[in-house]
C-alpha cells in the first residue's frame, strides 16, 4: 500500500483494498476518503465494501466520487470532509492524482499557488496544468470577461489618471476603469520637486484609490497644489 503525506493531516495514495483498513488504523489514520466512482475498474472494490471494512477497523469513511475534471462543488465537499472528519485522513483514487487535485483546489486562496504546486510535486503529482485555476481561487476561469466598462485604461500613472479624469469631466456617466498592478500611485512629475525641497519626500505618493481625482472614483487628486510653487 502506497501512502504519500501531503501535510500533517492528509496523506494520499492509489486504490486500496478493504483488507488495508487494519493497517491504516495501525498507522494512526482515523478517516478514509474515496474519490473514485464505483465501477470505474473491473477489479475495484465498491465503496460499500471499503466503508464496511473502515468501520470495522474503527475508521470513518466518506465517498466523494470524481469522474473527469474536479468541480468546485467537489473541491468544497473535500475541504468540508477534511474539516469535519477526524484526522489524520487517508484519501485515495485510482492513482492519487484526483485526490491531490481536490486538495490543491481546496487550498487555493488560503495558500500561495507556488506552495501548493511545490507540495504536490514533492508528493509525486504534477499539477502545473492547474496553476491558472489555482490562481483563480480554485474556480474554473471564465473565457469571457468578468466585468465590462465603457473605457479601460491600462496603467494608473499620472497620464492614466489624467485621461480618466478628463473623460469623466466630459461625461460623468462614462464608466471608466483603470488597470494597474501597483498598490501605491507615484506622481512621477512630483519627484522633480522633491530634490530642491519644493515637496516633501512622501508627497508624490498616494495609495489607491485615493489617487483618483474627483468624479473618477476618488475624492482627492494625487497631489494638492503646493503653496510654495503653485504647481500640482
Amino acid at each position: 500500500m502506497q501512502i504519500t503525506p501531503i501535510d500533517a493531516t492528509l496523506s494520499v495514495g492509489p486504490q486500496i483494498e478493504p483488507s488495508d483498513m487494519a493497517e491504516l488504523a495501525a498507522r494512526g489514520f482515523r478517516s478514509v476518503i474515496c474519490n473514485r466512482p464505483d465501477g470505474e475498474g473491473p477489479d475495484q472494490p465498491s465503496f460499500a465494501e471499503i466503508e464496511a471494512a473502515a468501520r470495522a477497523a474503527g475508521l470513518e469513511a466518506r465517498h466523494i466520487p470524481v469522474a473527469g475534471p474536479a468541480s468546485s462543488e467537489q473541491a468544497e465537499a473535500f475541504a468540508a470532509a477534511l474539516r469535519e472528519m477526524p484526522g489524520p485522513v487517508f484519501a485515495f483514487c485510482r492513482s492519487g492524482m484526483r485526490v491531490t487535485t481536490l486538495w490543491a483546489l481546496s487550498a487555493a486562496g488560503s495558500r500561495p499557488v507556488s506552495a501548493i504546486l511545490a507540495t504536490a510535486k514533492a508528493a509525486g503529482y504534477d499539477l502545473s496544468g492547474l496553476a491558472r485555476r489555482l490562481a483563480n481561487g480554485g474556480r474554473i476561469p471564465a473565457d469571457g470577461a468578468d466585468a465590462s466598462h465603457d473605457v479601460v485604461i491600462v496603467g494608473g500613472g499620472a497620464a492614466g489618471i489624467a485621461v480618466a479624469a478628463s473623460l469623466k469631466a466630459r461625461s460623468s456617466d462614462l464608466d471608466v476603469a483603470i488597470i494597474d498592478p501597483a498598490d501605491v500611485h507615484y506622481y512621477q512629475p512630483g519627484w522633480t520637486l522633491v530634490g530642491p525641497g519644493s515637496l516633501m519626500r512622501h508627497r508624490p505618493s498616494r495609495p489607491w484609490p485615493r489617487s483618483f481625482r474627483r468624479g473618477c472614483g476618488g475624492s482627492r487628486p494625487p497631489l494638492r497644489p503646493s503653496s510654495r510653487t503653485g504647481m500640482p
